[in-house]
């Protein structure tokens, strides 16, 4: 007879469903998550569902059955959107030669969609300026060099942001023999030569 209609919430709220039904006999009312793996779904056997403290990972759809066993169940759903402030998922170093194209990428989860910045120290970067291009596609932002220089190498910062928060992660674009976290770029290549020919040996003294 009466179902909650789609909720839009920030996290950390309180919600409250509610589902009424009628029959006879009287129906058993049966809420389920259907955004969740089977058998994983927060069930509640009652008119009223009510989830204190809600997360991100309690968004989606959840199932209203009433059911007397006379005929098939009646089934409704109803949507709860949970919004958060954007973490940035991936932001990794980028190692690049001279002339070649690099392209720094930045991917961050936000309810709403975020909205991304790229900086260098405290310069903003914008499309066209010093031969660079952003482009942001929903949880993506990418910051492409066409003609890598010595100027662009060095530390970037993305930021996401959206009405609840923002948040921020430094990105380096980095030549050959830079140093990054304490191991230069060379001493890695050694080290994948060394491995790929350890592997090698191993290989022909076993067969």
């Amino acid at each position: 007879m009466n179902i909650s209609s789609d909720i839009t919430v920030n996290e950390g709220s309180s919600v409250t469903l509610l589902c009424l039904a009628i029959g006879r006999p009287e129906p058993t009312v049966t809420w389920r998550h259907l955004s969740v793996k089977e058998g994983q779904g927060f069930v509640s056997e009652d008119e009223y569902l009510e989830i204190s403290g809600i997360t991100r990972d309690q968004s989606g759809e959840y199932e209203c059955s009433a059911l007397n066993d006379v005929a098939a169940p009646d089934v409704r759903k109803v949507k709860i959107t949970v919004n958060y402030p954007p973490y940035i998922s991936n932001a990794k170093n980028t190692g690049v030669s001279l002339g070649q194209k690099g392209i720094l990428r930045c991917e961050a989860s936000a309810v709403p969609l975020a909205e991304f910045q790229w900086f260098k120290e405290e310069t903003r970067l914008a499309t066209g300026l010093d031969g660079v291009r952003i482009e942001n596609k929903g949880r993506m932002s990418t910051l492409t060099f066409f003609n890598v220089s010595e100027k662009d190498y060095g530390n970037y910062t993305c930021v996401a942001t959206n009405k609840l928060g923002n948040t921020n992660a430094s990105i380096t674009l980095y030549g050959p023999g830079a140093v990054i976290d304490g191991v230069s770029s060379a001493s890695r290549a050694l080290a994948c030569l060394w491995l790929s020919g350890t592997l090698f040996v191993h290989f022909f003294i076993k067969f």
